[in-house]
């Protein structure tokens, strides 16, 4: 018997007439999941069904495609001919290793004719599958409202599916299907969380980050490089464009008022982000921004770092307390890698009072006592592009 993943969709299925072009997209990101392994990849109403990947493959595929956007869960099937003896035999030797051990040996049958030529009924089907398990494993007893293992048939138009149980994936949106958007990417815990979850929603990410030579580490700029690594497990291929900040950044803490430099820093980060967001075809900027988490991040602070730019910023943590965010990294698997105690620019210089309240006019005097255009300029010509994933 073939072992099969079966894939099933996630919002794909409101799509109406443009669906289509989902399930395409979809195929395309899950075969680039699981490349190195060369693996066939069909669409069949409304499902997804991945061939020929090698029996020691198959756990390593499910794990990867689980964190596909666009997948809704995954399930390992065997497949077999559309004949009743098959079928029963499959889902009993399917059945076998958890009638071995099971603790509570509760099962159920569920069973889904997608062709209704096939001469049982899904009723049918569900009770003629429960007695030949029970015969085969006495041990066994059904419980149709909470079964410790489910055992599913799936008819389709070639061929017949047997399988038990089902992991849930990541849901969300096929990346691509929404456009692309620049990241700006710290290396804490929030931005990387920012990131996946605009992703999520099927937007192909770029990433920023700004570094501050000497006074930010080698090890800091590995660390961000691997967030970067373990968001795009999530969001596929990102382009990750590091940019020198030293100048800039020690210019602003010379020239400008002390209680203004973190959000003067933060518009000249933005007005770089944005202009590297435009030659590389972004349409929109991301940052990882909570109300109130810090000085500048206060509703002021946020409108005068908007100011510095025309691109629409989304903060998809903009209501989200750092408990919150917190759980929210640990699940996707970036908490411990933030948390390494390695600063980056946003943290060194931090003046002792900083501005809370600022007003975007005042910002622009304190911006313009210093000709920034061509620092900004030369930290672009010297931005590092590396690919990630």
């Amino acid at each position: 018997m073939e072992k099969v993943i079966l894939v099933r969709y996630a919002e794909i299925h409101l799509k109406g007439l443009n669906r289509p072009f989902f399930e395409r997209l979809l195929a395309d990101r899950i075969k680039q999941a699981l490349n190195p392994v060369h693996a066939s990849v069909e669409r069949e109403q409304g499902r997804i069904f991945v061939y020929g990947v090698p029996e020691q493959e198959i756990a390593a595929s499910v794990d990867k495609l689980c964190r596909v956007f666009g997948i809704h869960s995954v399930s390992v099937a065997c497949c077999v001919a559309k004949e009743w003896d098959a079928i029963r035999d499959a889902a009993i030797a399917e059945t076998r290793s958890f009638a071995e051990s099971a603790q509570i040996p509760t099962f159920k049958c569920f069973a889904r004719r997608s062709d209704k030529r096939f001469p049982m009924t899904s009723e049918e089907i569900c009770r003629e599958l429960g007695h030949d398990i029970l015969e085969a494993y006495p041990n066994l007893s059904v419980d149709v409202h909470h079964p410790a293992l489910p055992v599913s048939v799936e008819i389709r138009q070639t061929n017949a599916f047997v399988y038990t149980g089902e992991v849930l994936g990541a849901g969300g949106m096929p990346v691509g299907s929404n456009g692309k958007a620049m990241l700006l990417i710290s290396g804490g815990i929030d931005s990387p969380v920012a990131g996946f979850m605009i992703a999520k929603r099927g937007v192909m990410l770029d990433a920023v980050h700004f570094y501050s030579y000497p006074y930010t580490s080698e090890r800091a700029r590995d660390k961000v490089i691997e967030l970067t690594k373990l968001v795009s497990r999530y969001a596929g291929r990102i382009n990750l464009y590091l940019v020198p900040f030293t100048e800039i950044q020690m210019t602003i803490y010379d020239k400008c008022p002390s209680t203004e430099t973190t959000v003067l820093m933060r518009r000249l980060m933005m007005k770089i982000a944005e202009r590297i967001a435009k030659d590389t075809g972004s349409q929109a900027l991301i940052t990882g921004e909570s109300i109130g988490q810090v000085a500048s991040q206060t509703i002021e602070s946020l409108c005068v770092t908007d100011d510095a730019v025309s691109m629409p910023v989304f903060r998809p943590l903009i209501g989200f307390d750092k408990e919150e965010i917190i759980e929210k990294a640990q699940k996707i698997g970036t908490f411990e890698t933030s948390i390494l105690p390695y600063e980056d620019c946003c943290t060194v210089f931090v003046p002792k009072h900083p501005v809370t309240k600022p007003k975007v006019d005042k910002l622009r005097e304190s911006e313009a006592l210093v000709d920034f255009e061509p620092m900004i300029q030369k930290a672009i010509s010297e931005t590092e592009r590396m690919n990630i994933g």
